[in-house]
């Protein structure tokens, strides 16, 4: 018994470590720019796709994903959904939460998408339609990332999964939705960047 909750604890650990990799600050300085001062100044891939170009952009996008979705895979395989779960969650928080002096948080949409594809797999086939859609139509990540991120935890209930994982899926919903705060304050003013790439 301890050593399973040793190992639960080991595991939420190293997925918060996975997600705080700082990819579009190594791949923005990479490229030349600094993500953290350009654009948004948001360290996301939309922004390195709008300051550094196409390729930056969906290399920081690639890895971000992956950030959410190696910790959620690997916890599946091992122990099953309840820490997988809980290993996404630590991952997007990993992503999100800035550390003073260290880094700075980003916004967490990719790392919540490649967790999401790993365990709510029908429901993000969706949700990457409707991204796709919504910034198609308005050409800015804001609108189609805060669309995204609002309707994953009630196509996750509707899908019929148990009360804790809808909750922490909301948790992370809401998450996302309140790192927006300040994109939601420009689209209200109406002037949120668009997405560019050279």
């Amino acid at each position: 018994m301890v050593r399973m909750v040793v190992g639960a604890v080991a595991g939420i650990v190293a997925s918060y470590l996975v997600g705080s990799f700082p990819t579009a600050h190594i791949v923005g300085r990479r490229m030349g720019h600094d993500p953290l001062r350009e654009g948004s100044g948001n360290p996301g891939a939309s922004n390195v796709y709008r300051t550094a170009g196409r390729a930056a952009g969906a290399l920081v996008l690639v890895v971000d994903l992956a950030k959410g979705a190696i910790p959620t895979a690997t916890a599946l395989a091992v122990s099953g959904r309840p820490l997988a779960t809980w290993c996404w969650v630590a991952a997007v928080l990993g992503h999100v939460v800035a550390i003073p002096g260290v880094r700075r948080g980003g916004k967490g949409v990719a790392t919540t998408g490649g967790g999401a594809v790993v365990l709510h797999p029908v429901v993000s086939a969706a949700l990457i339609v409707v991204f796709l859609l919504v910034a198609r139509r308005w050409r800015v990540a804001a609108i189609a990332s805060i669309t995204m991120a609002a309707l994953l935890s009630p196509l996750v209930a509707l899908s019929g999964r148990g009360l804790r994982e809808t909750a922490l899926t909301a948790a992370v919903s809401l998450l996302v939705i309140l790192r927006h705060r300040a994109n939601i304050s420009r689209l209200l003013r109406g002037t949120e960047l668009p997405m560019r790439a050279r």
